[in-house]
């Protein structure tokens, strides 16, 4: 599959790994660690991404999502003629990539404003970044855990983005409703929480 890798087919692979639940200490592997591991948590899996895809022609751009209990999102992003999509993996299904149907990033973050709702996230920004200008690592293949990228990411300027806080509870009270039944991981749960949105997930 990775012979010949689009966003759908990386977007793919990464479905097909483990989460990286970090249970031994928190890690932030390359695409190296990761293939070795066969389990990526969301940054590595969106460097892996970026390693894989950059090879053939994308740039290694990174979209990071700001969230106000500080646990960021990060996530490959990439152009498709005029239209933005991103390769993504979560612990969260909401949170994975997005079909190229965008044709603002804006318009790509808000479609993450729902799905980030789980109790205490909530966008409050975002910010995108080049790899190859952020740090002076080898983001590809190297060995270590890449805790420059992760620092750069965070410290990079963000935009400020204003969601309502009408359609915050709302999505935070069915949040709450379905999870409490054990739906939220099933299509029909996912259906009733996002509706049509979830047509633009890969």
């Amino acid at each position: 599959m990775l012979a010949h890798p689009t966003p759908r087919s990386v977007q793919a692979w990464l479905r097909s790994l483990v989460y990286n639940w970090e249970p031994h200490g928190k890690t932030l592997r390359t695409f190296r660690g990761v293939v070795r591991h066969r389990e990526a948590n969301c940054l590595e899996a969106a460097l892996s991404a970026a390693a894989i895809l950059n090879r053939y022609g994308y740039p290694p751009l990174l979209l990071d999502l700001e969230s106000q209990d500080e646990l960021d999102h990060e996530l490959f992003l990439f152009r498709h003629g005029n239209h933005w999509g991103t390769v993504a993996k979560s612990r969260d299904l909401g949170l994975f990539g997005r079909r190229p149907v965008f044709r603002t990033i804006r318009d790509l973050v808000m479609s993450y404003v729902d799905p980030f709702v789980d109790g205490s996230g909530r966008i409050v920004g975002y910010g995108i970044a080049n790899l190859d200008e952020l740090a002076r690592v080898d983001w590809r293949l190297s060995e270590r855990n890449l805790w420059s990228v992760e620092r750069a990411l965070l410290g990079m300027p963000h935009r400020r983005l204003r969601t309502s806080d009408r359609r915050h509870a709302r999505m935070l009270r069915t949040f709450l409703a379905v999870r409490a039944r054990g739906d939220h991981r099933t299509p029909r749960g996912l259906r009733e929480m996002y509706g049509s949105a979830v047509d633009r997930w890969w």
